[in-house]
């Protein structure tokens, strides 16, 4: 149910909606409801903070990584994945909001960012998952993103999706190649998938019966399918990936069904969704801890460009 606020006059909504109907896209600067506000600032800095927390199951593993090529690629995706972290504060930031607010919300707890970056990464097949599932659910998500109904946010993931394109194609290649190899490089690929599957489903958010916000992002064009939408189609192009490299994905209930051209699929865990999410997932306190010390430990990084602006521009900033 949209929550009207006391300045959202009945004439304004109908003519926002009527806006929204008619494909047109939103701007900053045109009029919009307070929830609609609202709502995408949620969006966008969840989306923010996750770029920028999912850098950290990855980092740990560059000085490990078996080869250069690998290096630099894996260095490579966790420098995009920082650049759409900075996209999206800006979008955010376009509504009206700082984004040293929506970072210490973050750094508080008080903020929400993807469930998936609160699970380990424990060996380095966990790196060619991450690429390949993990990155696969977002693209998904993404584009559909893309064609969401705010102008700044729409923008941003035309980037973010091409860039999250080569994420997900060099984790495949990753896990391709070694499953061309050696029995216990086969073993830790099948062990990595084991762990990431049912997580990576969980991306989508909860079904769409649970799902308290989709009903008004639909109406609004701020998305354009629901979670169990999005995640149907996430899984129909996965299933014939992982048969094509020799992976068996977790789930004895997957099969096809002829009829409606989907594969089903088993019962996700949704009490291990909302423990993660609240904070009781396996990485939920490492993950801020790494977080707030890199905040802090950057500081004076921060300071000296305020400075250095505040010198050469004749303006001071304000604290």
């Amino acid at each position: 149910m949209t929550v009207v606020n006391d300045s959202d006059t009945p004439e304004q909504l109908e003519a926002f909606q009527a806006r929204i109907d008619a494909g047109e896209t939103i701007e900053p600067k045109d009029w919009m409801p307070a929830q609609y506000r609202k709502q995408l600032v949620r969006m966008i800095s969840q989306h923010a903070h996750s770029e920028i927390v999912g850098m950290l199951p990855e980092g740990n593993w560059l000085t490990r990584a078996p080869s250069l090529r690998r290096k630099k690629i894996l260095l490579a995706k966790i420098q995009d994945e920082g650049g759409h972290g900075l996209y999206l504060y800006c979008a955010a930031e376009t509504l009206g909001v700082d984004r040293t607010e929506l970072i210490d919300q973050l750094h508080a707890g008080k903020a929400k960012y993807s469930q998936i970056f609160n699970y380990p990464s424990l060996n380095w097949a966990d790196i060619g998952v991450i690429g390949w599932l993990v990155d696969g659910a977002a693209i998904v998500n993404q584009t559909m993103l893309a064609k969401t109904s705010y102008g700044p946010y729409s923008r941003a993931m035309i980037r973010i999706c091409k860039e999250e394109n080569f994420h997900k194609k060099q984790g495949y290649e990753l896990l391709a190649q070694m499953m061309e190899g050696t029995k216990d490089q086969q073993a830790m690929v099948q062990d990595a998938v084991n762990r990431w599957w049912w997580p990576s489903l969980m991306m989508f958010g909860p079904s769409d019966k649970d799902s308290p916000n989709s009903k008004v992002l639909l109406k609004w064009k701020v998305k354009r399918k629901t979670n169990d939408e999005l995640r149907q189609r996430f899984i129909n192009m996965t299933v014939p990936q992982a048969n094509a490299i020799g992976v068996k994905l977790p789930d004895p209930d997957l099969q096809f069904d002829e009829k409606t051209k989907n594969w089903n699929f088993g019962e996700i865990n949704w009490d291990e969704f909302w423990a993660v999410v609240k904070g009781h997932g396996p990485c939920n306190v490492e993950r801020l801890e790494a977080r707030r010390a890199a905040h802090d430990e950057g500081r004076w990084v921060r300071e000296a460009a305020e400075a250095y602006a505040e010198k050469h521009s004749g303006i001071k900033k304000a604290a």
